[in-house]
């Protein structure tokens, strides 16, 4: 039949609540009720569930648990079926559930799906973990939870516990980071090796990155970089083994072979770890730093444009896609600082929208500061914890009070024809060329010494850059001289 939803031809059931047929694809869709508000099935055109379809006394069937008219069988209700099996599955051996996972309980009872809920308790992996998080001789700890299979569903359940507080909050990339450094160094046969590793992976590099961070949370880059860094030094390492060899009784010599060879393809990170072992006084090897002359693949400043273009004309792409891409395009944005971005970072007077990127914010123009505005109205939190609000990420992710992963938001808008390292780059040699190194680092929020390389990088003349503002058209109510 034609579904009356889809329009397209297909299999189709009849819907209790229209009397029309409805295919498989649309009674899968969910949308948000315009009428009361709940996540549930129902018409794409105007969001309307089954309930509000037909609120008449009498139309649906009561639950036999809780008493609730709607749309199911004789049996209980999906809910119902959720409380019990929940409390089968935390039962901590005296017929309660665990006092520590009552807040789990509650927010998988008030999901906004259900059914998800009941197919996930249905499946073993999801009740095995909530099996043994239940037994009350196990500490309900991120440790405890570490000694698991690390899966999708216990990351998942490790989020739910951080949001309604069973678990603090960690950074969980660091955290990660550090059991995989701990355990390819414990690969290692030999002990002097270990030793070596631990002081440069663990003592240096990770010691380092915290103290850049200065608390923030670890990207998932920062940690795939380390990683990087420590699979050169491993690199070299066996090189040297099956020669033989150790840091110690190496030659330049034997550098220069390794770096001719077939197999050395960590350069950088290999001379990062030969200079910490020289300042270490662990070796005589040297291999001096190559400092940074620009990008390395041509500029492509049409495509640029073309895309930013695109992104702000084309409605049928979604609105976060779109903000998303138009940072990296237009204001040089790195995915991994995108994905942080709350609903803080964009203000509005009622007449002008600005973003936040570092110390002083960016005004945002037309149809961009539209387009930003719709996605803090709109953007959808598809974990939110049941009937607590959206959460404050302008980009959420699939975990509750997560935002979405840099490398999901990556993965997106290269679907969309974007190549977000290359755009970032072409962005920067363009606004280079505009403004001020110091202006940039301000506004974008980019270290300082970043604006100056693409300073000099692209040639950018600002040495005249306040006598050119001084002569722009004041605005309205703008002092002379006021910079734009």
């Amino acid at each position: 039949m034609n579904c009356a939803i889809c329009a397209h031809t297909a299999p189709c059931a009849i819907n209790q609540a229209t009397g029309a047929p409805w295919c498989k694809a649309c009674r899968q869709w969910w949308a948000r009720c315009s009428r009361c508000d709940q996540v549930r099935g129902g018409t794409r055109g105007q969001p309307l569930c089954a309930t509000c379809t037909r609120p008449g006394p009498g139309f649906w069937r009561s639950c036999p648990g809780c008493g609730l008219e709607g749309q199911f069988g004789a049996g209980p209700c999906t809910r119902c079926n959720i409380d019990a099996r929940l409390r089968e599955l935390l039962d901590d051996g005296t017929g309660s559930i665990r006092p520590e996972l009552t807040s789990l309980h509650h927010y998988l009872l008030h999901a906004e799906q259900p059914d998800t809920v009941l197919s996930w308790l249905a499946k073993n992996s999801g009740a095995a973990i909530l099996r043994q998080l239940a037994a009350a001789d196990r500490a309900l700890t991120h440790e405890a939870l570490d000694g698991l299979p690390d899966t999708k569903p216990l990351k998942h359940l490790r989020a739910i516990l951080v949001a309604t507080g069973a678990l603090l909050a960690r950074d969980e990339h660091m955290a990660t980071l550090e059991q995989t450094v701990a355990r390819t160094i414990g690969r290692r046969d030999n002990p002097d090796e270990q030793r070596l590793l631990r002081r440069y992976a663990i003592w240096y590099m990770l010691r380092r990155l915290r103290s850049r961070n200065r608390g923030a949370e670890t990207t998932s880059i920062q940690a795939a970089n380390l990683m990087r860094h420590l699979r050169g030094a491993l690199q070299l390492l066996d090189w040297l083994t099956e020669r033989g060899l150790t840091l110690r009784t190496a030659r330049q010599g034997d550098l220069d072979r390794w770096l001719t060879s077939d197999g050395a393809n960590l350069h950088r990170e290999v001379g990062h770890f030969i200079r910490w072992a020289r300042s270490q006084k662990l070796t005589d090897l040297e291999l001096p730093a190559v400092k940074w002359a620009g990008p390395q693949q041509a500029i492509d400043t049409e495509t640029r444009w073309e895309h930013a273009r695109r992104l702000l004309h084309d409605d049928t792409l979604k609105p976060e896609d779109r903000v998303a891409g138009l940072f990296v395009l237009l204001y040089a944005q790195w995915p991994a600082a995108i994905c942080r971005l709350t609903t803080d970072h964009v203000t509005t007077d009622g007449q002008t929208v600005r973003l936040l990127l570092g110390d002083e914010p960016v005004e945002l123009p037309e149809p961009l500061a539209g387009l930003a505005l719709q996605l803090v109205a709109t953007r959808r939190d598809h974990a939110r914890l049941g009937d607590q609000g959206t959460s404050q990420w302008l980009f959420p992710g699939g975990q509750p009070e997560r935002h979405v992963s840099s490398s999901r938001l990556t993965a997106r808008l290269r679907q969309l024809g974007l190549r977000p390292g290359q755009d970032r780059s072409a962005a920067l040699f363009h606004l280079s060329t505009e403004l001020p190194a110091a202006l940039l680092a301000c506004m974008l929020g980019i270290h300082i010494t970043v604006a100056v390389a693409w300073q000099r990088a692209s040639a950018g003349d600002w040495t005249t850059y306040a006598a050119h503002v001084s002569r722009r058209p004041n605005r309205q109510g703008a002092q002379p001289g006021e910079a734009h």
